[in-house]
C-alpha cells in the first residue's frame, strides 16, 4: 500500500506528549503551560507529513507520557509500530528522536 505524503489531517497519527513539570527544573510547574505552547509551535514540522502533534502538561500521572491516536481511537504500541513501518520508520527511533528534540526545545526555552 502506498501513501501520498503529506497525509490529510484525518489520516495522520496524533501524538500526544505530556510534559512533566520536573523536566523544566524545580519551579517547572510555573513554566509548563508556556513551554507546551512554545514546543507545540516548534514541533509542528517534525514528521508533519504523517503526524499531528499535541504537546500538553502531564497533570495526571496515570496518563501515559506519550499517547498515539488515529481517527480519534487510541493506538497501542504494536499498532503504532505498524503505522511507522508504513513510512519506513521505527517507533523506537521516533521516540528516541522525539526525546532528543524535546531536550533541545527545553534548552532553547530555558535560554541555555
Amino acid at each position: 500500500m502506498s501513501y501520498t505524503l503529506p497525509l490529510p489531517a484525518e489520516k495522520k497519527l496524533l501524538v500526544t506528549y505530556r510534559v512533566e513539570s520536573g523536566c523544566l527544573g524545580p519551579e517547572g510547574e510555573c513554566y509548563v503551560p508556556a513551554f507546551c505552547d512554545f514546543a507545540q509551535g516548534k514541533i509542528q514540522s517534525f514528521n508533519s507529513d504523517f503526524i499531528a502533534w499535541n504537546i500538553i502538561s502531564r497533570e495526571d500521572k496515570q496518563q501515559p507520557e506519550i499517547q498515539y491516536n488515529l481517527a480519534s481511537k487510541r493506538v497501542n504500541s504494536s499498532q503504532a509500530t505498524r503505522y511507522f513501518a508504513l513510512f519506513g520508520q521505527s517507533l523506537e527511533q521516533f521516540e528516541a528522536d522525539l526525546a532528543e528534540k524535546l531536550a533541545e526545545l527545553i534548552d532553547e526555552f530555558m535560554g541555555h
